[in-house]
């Protein structure tokens, strides 16, 4: 049995290995850029100061139909813009639509040690809160410029029967943040009869992927409806799938996903930005589409699709000469715990499009409240070690913060140690139990548990260390995969503690150094830990963990596996510790557990 589990664990771990070099042997080559034209319509923006694909960057030049979300040629001349500015963005106005073209964030760059700025909708399906199907008064509609000043711009379009006012502002207030801009759309009857209005429905804008390597994985278009939120990813608007594999659907992509439902906010995102629209009056339902930014480029290459989303709302109908105002708060900018938990600000749960317990083993381990506490944790000692180290400041936080819990869980942990080190020093007087018993397994299991609790040894007492360090390690996870403050951020020789820490590639394969520490010191870790049973299978499998973690984890953000190597780190140290205490003095000599059991006293004596 021995051999034939340690040939299975060493067959997973060339299994594993040979995956990876697979994988980064036959992995798709990043697309090649495109040359990049400016329509007569728009100004195309570089991919340097949009953080989109270089591919994509082309697409700049078109919009695209509600309906399908492929790109199109302009239907109206050339846009005239205007831009408003505060501290943190850049609005970039159009007249087409009346509307926001792009918003350009001062504080992020879309590429790491280059000029250019991260600009949203930059790349996009529609300008940013355009109406769509609204006749007279949609994006096709040229919008007249009534008004601009430094913090705010007025446009306005006139139908048969109506005037529609489109009103932005970065003028501070209370009650906002520097990222959001204040937009208010009203509509005025132009008639001496009551008009019913047509629904109003705002495109929320575009999200597309960070860079040319990101596959689009955390895009998607979501919604809060009150109590709950909801979100549509890219790959629900894929199509095919296993369904589509065996017949129960064709495996065509929809031409869009609509969700009727109340919405207090709507977002469009990918993992470190968002673009969220907060409505004063909450909306009637959210549709999702999918958006090709490259006309030219494979249709089945998903890193050239990005997402758009429109909000509903319901207008009533207006009396002869009268008017009504939409209003809402529309944010553009980083996915900052801290920032969007801000609940004088953001009043609708705004922050859950962190989405930190978007998968099933997320919500498992609790992620939608460990990551936010660890990521409220870090951003604290982020603040102090700001002023000692600014360069290092977040990889610190990382450092201090694991440092940290280890303290605080310590009693927790040495209780573990004892128990595992009690139970280590039972398995003989076990093994005899085994050999006794094995033909009566009620006896077997009586006389085990009776051992454990002569001897005070809990059997899963060694296991809690690591159920304690779970939660923490997957909503570290959890938190590296959607806040935008390690981007960027470097530690030692890690350039961004939200990516991979490839220095170098050894035949087209990475080299990685903070995982392959994080791995040597769980195979240290390991060693000195002592052993909960003596079956061989189970021996093995510990042994072999380790290594297959390491793969697992290899490709993860650099930030992640710097957690678990402190926490390693100071695991070591603790067990070391732990090893030279002087070993437990089992109650194991008792005359009638040992007439019980058939055992013999190993034990000595304590000497008076």
């Amino acid at each position: 049995m021995d051999k034939k589990n340690t040939t299975i664990g060493v067959l997973l771990l060339v299994a594993a290995v040979v995956s990876m070099i697979l994988s980064a042997k036959y992995a798709p080559k990043p697309p090649a850029p495109l040359p990049i034209s400016p329509a007569p319509a728009e100004t195309a923006a570089t991919p340097a100061a949009t953080g989109a694909p270089a591919s994509a960057s082309a697409a700049a030049t078109g919009v695209a139909t509600p309906a399908t979300g492929s790109l199109s040629a302009p239907a109206l001349g050339l846009a005239e813009t205007v831009t408003l500015a505060n501290d943190v963005i850049i609005v970039t106005l159009t007249n087409h639509g009346g509307a926001i073209e792009n918003i350009a964030l001062k504080q992020h760059l879309a590429l790491q040690g280059q000029p250019g700025l991260y600009t949203l909708n930059a790349v996009r399906a529609a300008p940013a809160l355009s109406l769509a199907d609204f006749p007279g008064a949609d994006r096709h509609t040229a919008y007249a410029l009534v008004s601009k000043s430094e913090t705010e711009a007025v446009y306005r379009a006139t139908t048969p029967t109506l005037e529609i006012t489109r009103r932005y502002s970065l003028a501070k207030e209370a009650g906002r943040d520097n990222y959001q801009i204040r937009h208010e759309t009203t509509f005025r009857n132009l008639t001496d009869a009551a008009q019913v209005m047509p629904k109003a429905v705002f495109n929320l804008g575009t999200a597309v992927p960070l860079n040319a390597a990101d596959y689009g994985m955390y895009l998607n278009t979501g919604y809060g409806d009150g109590e709950d939120t909801h979100f549509i990813a890219r790959s629900d608007l894929e199509g095919g799938g296993f369904l589509s594999w065996i017949g129960v659907k064709d495996g065509r992509p929809p031409a869009f996903i609509e969700r009727p439902s109340a919405v207090t906010w709507a977002t469009v995102k990918n993992q470190f930005f968002c673009m969220i629209l907060t409505p004063d009056q909450p909306g009637s339902g959210v549709r999702a589409e999918r958006v090709k930014l490259d006309p030219n480029a494979p249709v089945d290459d998903h890193r050239l699709y990005g997402v758009t989303g429109y909000a509903q709302f319901e207008l009533k109908p207006l009396a002869a000469g009268a008017s009504s105002t939409f209003g809402a708060n529309y944010y553009a900018g980083p996915k900052e715990y801290k920032r969007l938990g801000n609940a004088d600000i953001f009043k609708h749960g705004e922050e859950k499009v962190m989405q930190f317990d978007s998968f099933f083993f997320n919500k498992i381990f609790l992620s939608g409240f460990f990551a936010p506490l660890l990521l409220t944790i870090m951003n604290w000692v982020h603040g102090l070690m700001a002023h000692v180290s600014p360069s290092w400041a977040w990889g610190w936080a990382i450092v201090i913060t694991t440092l940290g819990l280890k303290i605080v869980f310590l009693p927790l942990t040495l209780a573990a140690s004892k128990s595992a080190k009690r139970m280590a020093k039972l398995q003989p007087h076990m093994q005899a139990l085994r050999e006794k018993y094995k033909d009566n397994p009620q006896k077997m299991q009586a006389e085990t548990l009776r051992i454990f609790r002569e001897n005070k040894v809990n059997p899963v007492g060694g296991c809690i260390p690591i159920l304690i360090t779970i939660p923490f390690f997957v909503g570290f996870f959890a938190m590296l995969q959607s806040a935008s403050d390690l981007r960027f951020a470097e530690f030692l020789w890690v350039a961004d503690l939200s990516a991979p820490d490839t220095i170098a590639r050894v035949f087209g394969l990475p080299v990685n150094i903070m995982p392959i520490l994080m791995g040597a010191t769980m195979i240290i870790q390991m060693k000195l830990t002592p052993m909960p049973s003596a079956d061989p299978a189970q021996q093995t499998m510990f042994k072999i963990m380790p290594w297959i973690f390491t793969l697992f984890c290899y490709t993860f953000a650099s930030g992640l596996a710097l957690y678990s190597t402190i926490n390693g780190l100071f695991t070591i140290g603790q067990q070391m510790i732990i090893n030279r205490l002087p070993e437990p003095d089992l109650p194991i000599n008792n005359p009638e557990g040992a007439k019980a059991g058939g055992m013999k006293n190993v034990t000595p004596k304590k000497k008076k």
